[in-house]
């Protein structure tokens, strides 16, 4: 072994309080970068795959953008809506294995109800292609026998959990998208009351704050209505709907699924030129890419700061030693006396600083996987996120290349200032 690594490790272990604060200081701040940076990552990949296993997202014709955040993120308003006509014209088209159609309008308490048929809760997929799965309860039924199966409601995760929602429980949905509490109110369908029948578990994508109902009930509750408003006098039971023809003429947009993912741009094209209807169809990963790069500034601005974090980090490791070197001055002179040559005493402070920054970085890794094992179950059951706790990638990787050596240069500091000391420097006393 190198004698300036022995007498590092020596030196070190004289002064082990401080070099142990200072070890915990740049481990914490690695930890928290690469932290930062794992959960960047890991969000990232998540928000690309809030939609997965769906090949094309089909709604009337605008942006990509605006079709993606009404039709999946359930945020604002579409432009116009299909027709049932077309809905029925995709789903025969030979290249398509299914369709789910979508229809927005009405809430509930400032969240969206969303109209949909049994298959939503078949060919949903989120994440690494991961189903919908039911904490409580069933799906509601698809084409009733009676009335009372078509006023049936699945909640999302966090619509239950805020209102303290149970299965049986009855609520009443409210006409228009934005009569929440403390909001605009809307006239409420209270004559035609939802029963819960079940509560979706928690996916951490859009569905967690929705209410899921058929489509049928959503024709239902409209029955008496016109134009947006009651009809004046007029007031049909919840039991006479069935009397009543409940297919939609239009919907808000439609999920689809092909055969063959090669024929996904075929298809596009030809829902894109269809002449009966103006229609758009849109690649959701593509476009949730798109709209990442829109919303992901805060990401990067998180990153900065777990950088300075870690600059903080290693100026008060060198701060520590530089305001050890007053200490160390006859230590330095005595090895001056012994032969050490100057460039020896710079290698001798320089490993020392680096050997703590290794010691930082590695005990900052096992940090980072011990909080990541303690926290990765809280994360996927409270907020949907999956949290990786593989081997470093390459980013990961260049981060901490770039931690060591920016430490490396942070080291040339105190050695430097050790390398100009004197002989006779270190042999004076001061008085």
């Amino acid at each position: 072994m190198s004698p300036v690594f022995t007498l590092s490790l020596h030196s070190i272990a004289n002064r082990r309080l401080s070099v142990l604060l200072t070890v915990i200081a740049v481990a914490l701040s690695v930890a928290l970068l690469l932290g930062v940076e794992r959960l960047r990552n890991d969000a990232k990949a998540g928000f690309a795959q809030t939609l997965s296993g769906t090949d094309l997202v089909v709604g009337a014709r605008s942006g990509p953008v605006q079709l993606l955040l009404y039709a999946v993120f359930h945020l604002g308003s579409a432009t116009n809506n299909m027709s049932w006509a077309s809905i029925e014209h995709l789903a025969a088209l030979p290249q398509v294995q299914w369709l789910v159609p979508i229809s927005l309008g009405d809430s509930h308490r400032g969240h969206r109800v969303v109209g949909s048929t049994a298959d939503f809760f078949a060919h949903y997929r989120h994440g690494d292609r991961r189903p919908l799965r039911f904490a409580q309860g069933r799906p509601f039924e698809d084409k009733p026998a009676d009335a009372a199966g078509i006023f049936e409601v699945v909640l999302g995760a966090e619509v239950a959990a805020r209102f303290g929602y149970a299965l049986g429980q009855r609520i009443v949905l409210s006409h228009g998208s934005l009569g929440g509490e403390g909001g605009p109110r809307f006239a409420d369908h209270a004559d035609k009351p939802f029963t819960v029948v079940g509560i979706l578990a928690r996916s951490g994508t859009p569905v967690d704050r929705a209410l899921l109902v058929s489509l049928e009930g959503i024709e239902a509750i409209h029955v008496d209505w016109h134009g947006g408003a009651p009809i004046p006098g007029l007031r049909i039971a919840p039991e006479h709907v069935r009397k009543f023809d409940l297919q939609p003429k239009s919907v808000t947009a439609a999920l689809v699924g092909l055969k063959s993912r090669t024929a996904v741009f075929r298809v596009q094209r030809q829902i894109n030129t269809y002449p009966d209807e103006a229609l758009t169809a849109i690649l959701p990963g593509a476009t949730l890419q798109a709209l990442w790069s829109l919303v992901g500034i805060a990401e990067k601005a998180l990153l900065a700061v777990s950088a300075l974090v870690v600059a903080v980090g290693l100026a008060g490791m060198v701060a520590v030693v530089v305001a050890s070197l007053g200490e160390r001055r006859r230590e330095l002179a005595i090895l001056r006396a012994l032969g050490a040559r100057p460039r020896q005493v710079f290698a001798l402070l320089a490993v020392e600083s680096l050997l703590l920054a290794l010691a930082g970085i590695a005990l900052g890794l096992v940090l980072l996987y011990g909080a990541g094992a303690a926290f990765a179950p809280w994360l996927s059951s409270a907020h949907g996120l999956q949290l990786s706790l593989g081997w470093p990638g390459v980013g990961e990787w260049r981060l901490l290349g770039a931690v060591l050596a920016v430490s490396l240069l942070a080291s040339l500091v105190p050695a430097l200032r050790a390398y100009r000391y004197s002989l006779a420097d270190g042999m004076t006393i001061r008085v």
